[in-house]
């Protein structure tokens, strides 16, 4: 509360930053989180003014006609699809502009008396209970506009999302996925409003509250609704980590394994078994696993070839999926029990296209075939790396892995490299190698992830994007370094 403009001049601070960053897609950020959540109201787009002129230059906002209150003002925004705006004398009480810096309290609230007539049994814990509330303070703001940000009908400060606690955990997921940090939430009682929007105005951090009282009596809030504000350059991380974790089959709803029953099924491969995976995958010897992947196309196959030429055995889990699904294998029989004949060619063996076309947007199919094809995938894996082991000492062994991290598979690799080449290239090689038009190239890499995504997890990142030459110059220098860290390696396990 010392610093009230924390929030304001972290903004003022990254404006020149942010002139150049192309605006966010805001119809489109939204519509992927109202899916991914299952919102059931609008997120709402709020925006402080330091004129109150301002609110002439939005399109459709209503301006009130009758005393409000804030969380009145915002539930007109959420549940009613309405862009609204207000100044101070709109405000049925000076509780609400005195949160959002528009005026001050009287001093009938600042001793206390206002707050002990219900909230508290004196009126010195009446003082301290509006002592405790954060406030922008007033001078920089005269009006406030709030919008369902799907319309995009201003660059907004915060985000207020509405959800029950499923939807709110999954979103505190969401925004933990990529540099997570512990997130501390306050409460102050009744005016929590103050909560999730001061707060989150002065702290820069996405906010949690639970409606209070009054928002629940004048603002339409449900008995299972919690609000979260998030700093609108905050909201593109939230949908990213939503669409991780939707990738890694946490989404809502959450199906529910039962109380009383056997969870074991219900729990990921990775939780249940990894320390037996880990020891199956590591050894008892010093052997390095790098794994190996990129977006289509963009020629891993190349950089696999240069890395065995310097001494790298090459396991493909390609060669092993097209393996453990060929004729007589008890994989192919689990999935036409599961999927039918028609999943098969005329020869009996799988057709590749059908398959994909049939699991293609489709998770509960896509997840109904992992949990067929993994397992003995794993156990080829598996015994490829421990062949490779038994015949070479302390090996660094590739292994090439398309969807390595849609898979979610980076936690069996002590490093990962991630090779990649332009949109454009891309394109122009999937147009030649499997004979289709640009339009189609282009919506088979709008599928995968961007590969933006895949190099924040990688230790080595080769650019394939030029000559030969060029990619062997990255990857002497990459496997010098590979070397380097299995060195270093060793020291420490001799060490010990």
């Amino acid at each position: 509360m010392d610093d009230d403009y924390s929030f304001s001049r972290k903004t003022n601070e990254s404006e020149d930053m942010k002139a150049m960053e192309p605006k966010p897609d805001w119809e489109k950020i939204i519509k992927r989180m109202e899916h991914l959540m299952r919102l059931k109201s609008f997120p709402v787009a709020v925006k402080m003014l330091e004129k109150t002129e301002e609110l002439d230059t939005i399109p459709f906002l209503r301006r009130v006609d009758k005393k409000a209150t804030l969380c009145q003002l915002i539930a007109q925004v959420k549940n009613f699809d309405w862009t609204v705006g207000a100044k101070a004398d709109d405000f049925l009480i000076s509780t609400c502009p005195s949160i959002i810096g528009l005026a001050d309290i009287p001093e009938t609230h600042k001793d206390g008396t206002f707050r002990s007539i219900i909230w508290t049994s004196t009126k010195e814990e009446g003082s301290k209970y509006e002592a405790g509330i954060p406030r922008l303070h007033m001078g920089r703001y005269k009006a406030i506009a709030m919008a369902p940000l799907v319309y995009k009908p201003f660059d907004p400060d915060i985000v207020l999302i509405y959800a029950n606690p499923a939807q709110i955990m999954l979103l505190i997921n969401a925004l933990q996925f990529y540099d997570y940090e512990v997130m501390e939430f306050y409460c102050v009682g009744e005016s929590s409003c103050s909560d999730a929007i001061a707060r989150c105005y002065l702290t820069g951090k996405p906010s949690l509250s639970i409606p209070c009282y009054g928002e629940r009596r004048y603002g339409h809030a449900q008995d299972d609704e919690m609000v979260m504000a998030v700093p609108a350059d905050k909201m593109n991380k939230a949908l990213r980590g939503l669409e991780a974790l939707y990738r890694r089959g946490v989404r809502y709803p959450i199906s529910h394994a039962g109380a009383e029953l056997d969870v074991a099924p219900a729990f990921p491969v990775s939780y249940k078994e990894l320390d037996n995976i880990m020891a199956r995958i590591k050894g008892d010897d010093n052997r390095l696993l790098l794994g190996v992947t990129g977006s289509i196309a963009c020629g891993k196959s190349t950089v696999t070839q240069m890395l065995e030429n310097l001494g790298a055995p090459l396991i493909n889990f390609d060669i092993i999926a097209r393996q453990v699904v060929e004729p007589g294998q008890p994989a192919l029989d689990k999935i036409v029990e599961s999927f039918g004949r028609k999943v098969l060619l005329e020869d009996g063996r799988l057709d590749r296209k059908k398959m994909s076309s049939i699991v293609f947007g489709d998770f509960e199919k896509r997840k109904k075939l992992e949990s067929i094809t993994h397992p003995p995938i794993y156990e080829t894996f598996f015994q490829q790396v421990n062949e490779i082991a038994a015949k070479k000492t302390d090996p660094i062994i590739q292994v090439e892995i398309p969807l390595l991290i849609e898979l979610n598979f980076q936690y069996m690799f002590d490093r990962l490299m991630v090779v990649h080449i332009t949109e454009e290239q891309q394109v122009k090689r999937l147009t030649e190698r499997d004979c289709i038009n640009e339009e189609e190239a282009a919506n088979i890499l709008k599928t995968q992830l961007p590969v933006s995504e895949k190099i924040g997890f990688a230790h080595y990142v080769i650019n394939n994007s030029g000559d030969l030459k060029d990619t062997e110059k990255q990857i002497i220098q990459a496997w010098e370094s590979i070397v380097m860290y299995q060195k270093s390696r060793l020291t420490k396990s001799t060490h010990r």
